[in-house]
């Protein structure tokens, strides 16, 4: 098949789209076809970015003044949403390898959302909400992501898979805490490929004026230090109120005007940015693939299946640093699983006394009580006091358990990018398609599936034990409750305290499988592409020398072309 001639107007990636289809490589043409698309319509990404919980969703639907996407006390959004300009509310979605299919707005929880479609569990390939907001009337499209730091672990490998396309960014922090590491190393990856970011200090109301100027003074000071710039935009406000026509404006204003004056004067620059990015990462892809190609039509056969052979070579001996990899996972594993163990000691030497002690105070405050209702009552009172000291205690915890297995995780990604290195070191052109490194770890892979028992069979109580409740003196029967509900109480957390650290055990064990999966995965699939290659040079070589020539002469022209047009890339002209 001869180049196709592109199309008087047609764009690079117009172009880059036909030489991808010609060259068989359908994923770049598919994903360049996409970005044409939207950037003919002017269209720019303005991504909504933070640690989950941080109220993003709540602020897009503040911004574009209809509550459009789901929102909720528990972490919500599992899929990228793309909110664009429409006539009305309406919405659409596709699942992976289908077409666009449209829903009603009322049900796009069932799609993007963690209760309704738990990790992406449906396969959701994306979704666009279309609302008549003045605000995306420019071009400007508003990006709802998954948060980063989510219990959810493929919540934080959506938002930064979606990270090339971001054109600019708005990042959402919380008033207490103003900033996580998670939310700084965010802001620095994507201020690298974009300059344009926003910064909004949600939740601003639920903290006194002393408060919030101290989170203020805080978060400008971090980020003026991390992103290397004097001035930081950052606006404090409440989208809950804004959303509820409530409350003081704040800097709720300011942000509107910041995000108009974005997509007026910055739009057509920020489409600009965003072709050439794409062309670059299609054009590199692409060649990658042609010279491939190339080399297998090339070369004889018997040095195919020799390349081949020393490819798999590398994949045992990857499968073999893998096993070795795995013991030493399970020794740090392991280790971990004594820190939680001790910890939790820890905890349990405070939380026993202290909750024995406030359920004592409970059960003496509640004086009009008597019998079988003074029991009820100090049986829920040792529900909410057990509640809260776990709730407590996890909130310290997880944090620190997720920092543990970072640290232990990190020399092993280490030895797999050691590994990498050696591999691409090895000259071989189909190496070049391995990723350079494997990313840190930012914490649990794994999502939780913690619950808390609250053991009600440890507080039936037998007929003999109801009637001495009914009989006894007030000060006996409190003393009775006190002592028989105190220890279910002290029952109560140390078991749910377990509970705890189980999960933490059964997290790092399910982010340690994941992590030497994504290992495998990186230092086996070049295999998998060479024998494909090789497959269809057999099958061009078994159709004679002619049809080998052909091919190569083609690829010499799709070559041509791509180098032309990365030219034109470096060159900046259109």
């Amino acid at each position: 098949m001869e180049a196709t001639c592109p199309q008087p107007g047609a764009t690079r990636l117009d172009i880059l789209e036909a030489l991808a289809v010609e060259a068989g490589a359908e994923s770049i043409a598919q994903e360049a076809h996409a970005l044409a698309e939207r950037l003919r319509e002017g269209r720019f990404y303005v991504a909504c970015v933070g640690q989950f919980k941080r109220g993003k969703s709540t602020l897009l639907n503040a911004l574009v003044g209809a509550p459009v996407l789901p929102i909720g006390v528990v972490p919500v959004t599992a899929v990228v949403t793309i909110l664009r300009h429409g006539q009305g509310n309406s919405a659409r979605v596709r699942l992976e390898g289908k077409d666009w299919q449209s829903i009603e707005v009322s049900a796009l929880a069932a799609y993007v959302s963690e209760e309704g479609n738990p990790e992406n569990s449906k396969g959701v390939a994306g979704v666009e909400v279309f609302t008549p907001s003045p605000l995306l009337a420019s071009g400007m499209c508003l990006v709802d992501t998954p948060g980063i730091g989510s219990v959810f672990a493929g919540n934080t490998e959506a938002t930064r898979a979606f990270v090339p396309h971001v054109d600019a960014a708005l990042v959402v922090l919380g008033a207490d805490p103003p900033l996580s590491g998670d939310e700084l190393a965010l802001a620095g990856q994507i201020a690298k490929q974009c300059p344009d970011l926003l910064f909004a200090l949600n939740k601003a109301d639920r903290l006194s004026d002393a408060e919030r100027q101290e989170a203020v003074d805080f978060t400008r000071r971090i980020l003026s230090e991390r992103l290397g710039r004097a001035a930081v935009p950052l606006y404090e406000v409440s989208a809950t109120e804004r959303l509820a026509g409530e409350g003081p404006p704040r800097g709720w204003p300011d942000l509107l005007a910041a995000l108009h004056t974005l997509a007026m004067r910055s739009g057509s620059e920020l489409v600009r940015n965003a072709e050439e990015r794409g062309v670059a990462l299609f054009a590199h892809g692409l060649t990658q693939r042609l010279e491939d190609e190339r080399l297998a039509l090339l070369q004889p056969l018997e040095e195919s299946e020799r390349r081949i052979a020393v490819l798999r070579t590398c994949a045992a001996e990857g499968e073999r640093s893998l096993s070795y990899l795995g013991h030493l996972l399970e020794a740090e594993q392991e280790r971990l699983g004594r820190i939680f163990s001790e910890r939790e000691e820890q905890f349990l030497a405070r939380a026993l006394p202290a909750s024995r002690e406030e359920l004592s105070e409970g059960i003496h405050a509640a004086a009009p009580r008597s019998g079988p209702k003074l029991r009820s009552h100090a049986v829920e009172l040792s529900h909410a006091i057990s509640r809260n000291w776990l709730d407590q205690w996890l909130a310290e915890a997880q944090p620190a358990a997720e920092d543990l297995y970072v640290q232990a995780s990190q020399r092993f990604v280490d030895l797999a990018n050691g590994f990498l290195r050696t591999l691409v070191a090895s000259g071989d052109p189909a190496l070049g398609a391995l990723p350079q490194a494997m990313p840190p770890e930012t914490g649990f892979r794994a999502r939780s599936r913690l619950y808390y028992t609250s053991l009600m069979t440890y507080t039936s109580q037998n007929p003999a034990g109801w009637l001495a409740d009914l009989f006894r003196s007030r000060e006996r029967q409190m003393a009775a409750v006190e002592r028989q509900v105190g220890a279910y109480l002290e029952t109560l957390v140390s078991v749910n305290a377990n509970r705890i650290v189980g999960d933490f055990n059964d997290r790092v064990l399910e982010s340690r499988r994941r992590l030497q999966g994504d290992i495998r995965s990186s230092l086996t699939q070049v295999v998998a592409s060479a024998e494909r290659i090789l497959a269809g040079a057999r099958e061009r070589r078994a159709q004679g020398q002619s049809a080998v020539q052909a091919r190569l002469k083609h690829i010499n022209k799709l070559s041509a072309q791509l180098a032309a047009l990365g030219a034109t890339v470096v060159e900046g002209n259109p």
